[in-house]
């Protein structure tokens, strides 16, 4: 089914066939500006680390190899 034009309805202006667009001037980029880049640093942690990060673990003498207390009479 072909759409038909509405005779009785006035052309709302501003709905014309729109004029093709010129293209724009093309601008150059700004030249990039390098940061100065801050020199990372080792922080020292709270407790002594092995090579891979990890805290050393330490003998205590109040825990069990799995880490619960161990009970003592007094």
């Amino acid at each position: 089914m072909r759409d038909k034009k509405d005779n009785a309805t006035f052309d709302l202006p501003g709905f014309a066939p729109a004029a093709p667009l010129e293209p724009e001037a093309k601008r150059a980029p700004p030249p990039r500006v390098r940061r100065a880049t801050l020199k990372q640093e080792q922080l020292e942690l709270l407790e002594p680390t092995d090579t891979t990060g990890l805290p050393l673990w330490v003998r205590d003498d109040n825990l069990d190899l799995t880490g619960l207390p161990v009970w003592k009479r007094d």
